[in-house]
């Protein structure tokens, strides 16, 4: 599969892709070694960027400093870039480096890379 070839996720499925291994585009699910692994430590940092945009959600019913929103979006930002760093990390590592086969290392990638830049956008 080349990198033209490669599913078109936005970043939330792709969170949900590697995350719970469920793969909107593809037959059957993906290996996700690196999640089922880091599960517990990627669980912690989804509720801790739900309950960043719950305060946000208050935050704007209440009609609060805006400055105070500001920074709350920044840490939302943060913390979502750190969540996808961490999946995006794992991914690598577990099927791309640790990979002994070429084709499938070169399989594995296109689909990241897509995602990356998608992300990136």
């Amino acid at each position: 599969m080349g990198v033209c070839d490669a599913p078109q996720y936005t970043p939330y499925q792709y969170i949900c892709v590697t995350i719970f291994s469920f793969d909107f585009h593809w037959t059957g699910a993906r290996r996700a070694v690196h999640t089922i692994r880091d599960k517990n430590k990627l669980l912690a940092r989804v509720r801790r960027i739900q309950g960043q945009t719950q305060a946000l959600e208050r935050q704007l019913s209440e009609e609060g400093d805006c400055v105070e929103i500001l920074q709350q979006i920044a840490a939302i930002r943060g913390a979502i870039n750190g969540l996808m760093g961490a999946v995006i990390e794992g991914h690598l590592v577990d099927h791309i480096i640790n990979e002994p086969d070429q084709a499938q290392r070169e399989a594995e990638l296109a689909p990241v890379l897509h995602v990356i830049k998608a992300y990136l956008k």
